[in-house]
């Protein structure tokens, strides 16, 4: 086939390949703006006082002044300050300390700055303070089993403490867990399933039967939480009943879809039953007794033990005034961190639904404009990290590191309800963060969601080790008009997304009409499903109008691009290569044009450049490069030969070439000097290193430290 290689077919198929001529500067770097000491106008420390000046950065020698013990004493004497000290930036210096609070720290428009005078909540330089919504549980005993124990606190007189998360030494702790690898399985619905009429039928979204001894009537069963694994959400339940007789365990809440529809057996597992409790590491928090056990891992000492349980469900919100129209405006936020925020699960809900979406997030802004939050870092909570919420406009997260997280990373907007001008959530930017180990509760949360809301730019970023998708962009199915639309996504890396816990995801997943959205210059690798629908870049139901193009997608399971159904994208100029099913998929013909797949480089190892269906409907494919590593170029395109393709109107610029990569088995896809593509002789190196992370080495070389999770080993394997 190599005779069909011209130099008008390379015209068509690499006018523009990948990143280098068209990637975004790199900017300066983001992190740390630091402020002289001596200029703050006002302090806070952990030996301070609120009854001082808070003018001192530590407390003079009579004891008699220094700085503010809290933030919000610092809050409320920058709302007293005289409108002349307020012409500049007002700086709050906050020293080394871990400072608790059992309820957020809340800002409202008595707290703004104004355009060139923000107000600035800071570390004081060189240090890190911690803002902590978690207690510390003392008063540890060894239980004659050799398992430590503690008494629980009460919050008030009246209620008993119920957390769902630990932390010791800042690393998660697993709450007792039954298996504690992989999953027990259903024994299949309550009822027989009719697929047409269960998801009308709220008694199939109800409980399901088990086997064995799976579930029991413990004596501490009604504190159980049962996870139940669907498609791409996993339901979190309550259990009202278990019945021993027939082996029937009911929910206090319905799960989002019946019990049984996509898998008759699904994966399940429980947790917070004594009976769970058999592994070191693990907590088992008895409600009755209000005791906490831990059964300790090697190394560790009851002496020096000190573990934190969340107290707050939120621990920042910026809140402006929608009904006055006011806003909160110019805050920053710079060089702290947020620890410890709680996850509750109240008996009457069930926590389920596409992307985690119902959940909060620990920081949330409503009705902010042009605030900041740079090189912050947000760690160890129960919900999502940010939530640039209604009324949220032209904020910037940057420099930042969100980690450890019970569901997302960032969502920016909202999921229904009309908004206009100034109640849209609209023009936000996360740039430069480090967002990982997600989904540590919520297996749905993803690393950036964007819902009705547009304008948004997110670039730049490192986003890995998520069981649901890595970017979330849209939330309107079909072809009705959507409120999200001229979204950018460039320059990211994305990775280790799936890990074979949830099916149908993508590194980047789109949903309704977005004219104006633009994802480009992503490496996106290593995303892999449970079932079906582990895809790089994935337009999944009314997707339209969405440019695709210069990414590069390698190692997924099912597919480098996969189109549901949409109208007219455009796949363009990007490096699609070794999935372990088809390479381009689409799955439903629509008489309109379902999308151009132009200029793109297609490289594989199995003989399957496509996969789904070919047959029916519009689209366009032409100036491709397809290659099969292992040398053949007799495989087939939709079951055709390539000739038989061509005539088809298919292809008939493209080639069947080795486009010659430095070391496809290795995944390094810089050309070589010999690559038989002569538009493409600017070398890419260059431009590959400009993706993610941007600013000194240390934070640059942060990922490098982390290890990914492994692929779910009763995850299905490719078809």
């Amino acid at each position: 086939m190599r005779s069909l290689f011209s130099r008008v077919a390379l015209g068509v198929v690499v006018a523009a390949v990948l990143l280098p001529t068209t990637i975004a500067p790199r900017p300066a770097s983001a992190r740390g703006t630091w402020w002289h000491p001596r200029r703050a106008a006002f302090y806070v420390a952990a030996d301070g006082n609120d009854a001082w000046s808070g003018r001192r950065p530590r407390p003079n020698r009579s004891g008699t002044d220094g700085p503010f013990a809290t933030i919000q004493r610092a809050q409320q004497a920058v709302r007293d300050l005289p409108a002349e000290e307020k012409w500049e930036p007002v700086k709050i210096l906050i020293r080394d300390g871990v400072y608790r609070i059992s309820e957020p720290l809340v800002f409202t428009p008595a707290d703004s700055g104004t355009k060139g005078a923000s107000v600035i909540y800071a570390a004081y330089p060189g240090e890190h303070p911690v803002i902590s919504g978690g207690r510390v549980i003392t008063g540890w005993e060894q239980a004659p089993d050799g398992t430590w124990k503690a008494p629980v606190p009460r919050l008030d007189p009246e209620t008993p403490w119920r957390f769902s998360q630990l932390f010791v030494d800042g690393q998660r702790r697993q709450r007792c867990r039954h298996p504690n690898e992989g999953y027990l399985r259903t024994a299949g619905p309550i009822k027989p399933l009719d697929r047409q009429q269960a998801r009308r039928d709220v008694t199939t979204k109800m409980g399901f039967r088990y086997s064995g001894d799976d579930l029991d009537e413990w004596p501490d069963w009604q504190q159980m939480n049962i996870a139940l694994f669907h498609s791409w959400t996993a339901s979190i339940h309550w259990a009202s009943q278990i019945d021993t007789v027939q082996k029937i365990v009911t929910f206090t809440a319905p799960s989002g879809w019946p019990v049984g529809y996509w898998e008759k057996n699904q994966r399940f597992y429980i947790e917070s039953v004594r009976r769970a409790f058999d592994e070191p590491g693990e907590w088992y928090l008895d409600e009755r007794e209000e005791t906490l056990y831990y059964r300790p891992l090697p190394g560790e000492s009851i002496g020096t033990f000190r573990p934190v349980a969340p107290v707050a469900r939120q621990l920042l919100r910026l809140e402006g005034d929608p009904t006055g129209g006011e806003f909160v405006q110019y805050l920053r936020f710079e060089g702290l961190s947020f620890q410890h925020a709680a996850w509750d699960l109240p008996r009457d809900k069930a926590h389920d639904g596409q992307a985690a979406i119902l959940l909060t997030a620990a920081i949330e802004t409503r009705w902010a404009r042009q605030c900041v939050f740079r090189d912050i870092e947000l760690a160890h909570v129960g919900t999502y990290g940010f939530w640039f919420a209604s009324g949220s406009q032209e904020n910037l997260l940057t420099g930042s590191e969100l980690h450890d997280l019970g569901a997302g990373g960032v969502k920016m907007g909202t999921t229904s309800g009309k908004s206009d001008a100034a109640t849209a959530s609209r023009a936000n930017t996360v740039d430069n963060c480090f967002i990982h180990d997600g989904g540590r509760i919520a297996r749905a949360g993803v690393g950036v969601w964007i819902g009705r809301s547009s304008f948004n730019r997110v670039s730049h970023n490192e986003i890995c080790d998520f069981d649901y998708s890595a970017v979330s962009v849209g939330w309107s199915w079909g072809y009705a008009a959507s409120s999200a639309n001229h979204n950018v996504i460039e320059y990211n890396r994305l990775h280790h997304i799936g890990n074979g816990v949830l099916s149908d995801m993508g590194g980047v997943y789109t949903l309704g009409v977005s004219p104006g959205t633009v994802v480009r210059g992503n490496i996106l690798h290593d995303i892999y499903s449970y079932g079906y629908g582990g895809w790089g870049l994935y337009t999944d139901e009314g997707s339209s109008y969405i440019v695709m193009e210069r990414n590069l997608v390698y190692d997924t399971k099912s597919g480098g691009f996969h189109q549901h159904y949409g109208k007219e994208n455009a796949i363009r100029n990007n490096i699609l290569a070794f999935s372990r099913e088809g390479q381009l998929i689409r799955s439903r013909g629509e008489d309109h044009t379902s999308f151009s797949i132009e200029g793109n480089i297609i490289v594989f190892d199995n003989g399957r450049p496509l996969g789904g269906n070919w047959t029916k409907g519009s689209f366009v494919i032409d100036g491709n490069i397809y290659w099969d590593t292992r040398g053949a170029e007799d495989f087939r395109f939709a079951g055709l030969s390539f000739e038989a393709w061509r005539e088809r109107g298919n292809d008939r610029n493209s080639v069947i070439v080795d486009p010659l990569f430095r070391d496809a088995d290795a995944r390094d896809f810089r050309l070589q000097p010999s690559s038989p593509v002569p538009l493409m002789m600017i070398e890419p190196l260059q431009a590959f290193d400009q993706v993610g992370l941007y600013g000194p080495a240390s934070w640059r070389n942060k990922p490098a430290a982390v290890t990914h999770r492994s692929i779910d080993p009763e995850a299905r394997p490719p078809r």
